[in-house]
């Protein structure tokens, strides 16, 4: 098909250091089959030099950037923003330590034509396990807004390759359309600098009465937990304990926390032993001050840069 039969898609690149992905990342995306995007990076104050180099390596890509770091959600929405300003009606939202199949934007555009579809995700694997599933998405407990990611840590055999609705999606490559982002906003930066505003996120979108769908021809691969030291690092662990519990603090209300308070007694309890084996004191020290610190986060929805 020509350009004129597709609908324009800016691919939206967040990029905060780690030149060498961004590169990756990009050499990746500009070998997209589909035929009416446009790539762009988000450079969100990095200092490593990424944009000259991108600029340099790159022309085709139009760089937009930012004096400072303003997190992941900050830079985010500041390319989600400008995208929309400029008219497109979906953006590829994609973090710099991903690579891509050629076809995944033809197979995301597949599935975005049903009206009542707000964002898609493509089944993401693991960049250094190849065949190993990370994620295509999942459910939320209907009591406990807990996360289950039934297809985490798979061997791909075929079993995921049904287009289905779930009940979140992952941030590091989302495909949003404009009406969502017109009707529930952009990611809540009240969880600076990075986790759980795309659970957040994809539960507003719910609320809001949009659906969220996999389309699992869509392919991608994922350097998991780059940008702060790796999955069990002291800043991951912190990252998470704290914007989990802001996370609960702002959906859960009233006798759901009888439910809810336990259970995630329960959950810390089992990380600080997990982590215990794994003889990282650092990193249950940084769990239990990011626990802390979640009570004296607010909690009302934002928007803005922090």
């Amino acid at each position: 098909m020509s350009r004129a039969d597709q609908p324009p898609v800016d691919v939206i690149v967040l990029a905060y250091n780690h030149l060498a992905d961004t590169l990756d990342c990009l050499a990746s995306f500009s070998r997209l089959t589909y035929p009416n995007f446009r790539l762009i990076l988000v450079d969100n104050g990095s200092t490593d030099g990424t944009a000259e180099a991108v600029t340099a390596q790159y022309p085709q890509v139009r760089v937009w950037r930012l004096e400072r770091n303003i997190g992941f959600q900050g830079g985010a929405n500041f390319g989600l923003r400008r995208s929309m300003a400029d008219g497109v009606d979906y953006a590829l939202l994609v973090s710099n330590d991903t690579t891509a199949q050629p076809d995944l934007l033809d197979e995301l555009m597949k599935h975005a034509g049903d009206d009542n579809v707000g964002l898609l995700m493509p089944k993401i694997y693991y960049a250094a396990e190849p065949d190993r599933i990370w994620s295509v998405g999942g459910d939320l407990h209907p009591l406990t807004y807990e996360m289950t990611r039934k297809g985490d840590n798979q061997l791909d055999r075929g079993q995921w390759e049904q287009v289905l609705d779930r009940d979140f999606l992952v941030g590091c490559v989302l495909l949003f359309k404009r009406r969502l982002l017109e009707t529930i906003g952009y990611f809540d930066t009240g969880f600076y600098p990075a986790y759980y505003e795309d659970v957040d996120l994809c539960l507003r979108a719910r609320q809001a009465g949009f659906k969220l769908r996999l389309a699992p021809g869509a392919k991608l691969w994922h350097k998991v937990a780059r940008s702060h030291g790796g999955q069990g690092a002291p800043q991951e662990r912190y990252l998470m304990a704290r914007n989990s519990v802001r996370y609960f603090r702002k959906h859960v209300r009233g006798w759901r926390w009888l439910i809810v308070g336990p259970y995630r007694l329960g959950s810390a309890l089992k990380t600080t032993l997990r982590l215990a084996r794994a003889r990282r004191g650092d990193s249950i020290c940084a769990y239990w001050r990011g626990l802390r610190d979640g009570w004296r986060l607010p909690t009302a929805t934002r928007d803005d840069a922090p």
